[in-house]
């Protein structure tokens, strides 16, 4: 995987994996207490995945849509 993203992408995806990933924790947190519905769990975990693979190409300076020659903002 070749660096394809500068720093100011890099420093984007690792803020938005971040949020992204504590959406999902409360959505657990808020499943596991019974207080929302089992779709959240699912919800949560598609979230915790995202989140995570936002962390990812952050880390590694690595976007798969730029990958796939699309022309990204950031």
């Amino acid at each position: 995987m070749q660096c394809n993203i500068d720093n100011r992408g890099r420093v984007a995806r690792i803020v938005s994996g971040i949020l992204t990933a504590a959406v999902a924790a409360g959505l657990l947190a808020g499943w596991a207490l019974q207080a929302l519905p089992v779709w959240a769990s699912w919800a949560a975990l598609a979230a915790l995945a995202g989140g995570a693979f936002m962390v990812f190409e952050g880390v590694k300076g690595w976007c798969v849509m730029r990958a796939m020659g699309f022309k990204t903002p950031i």
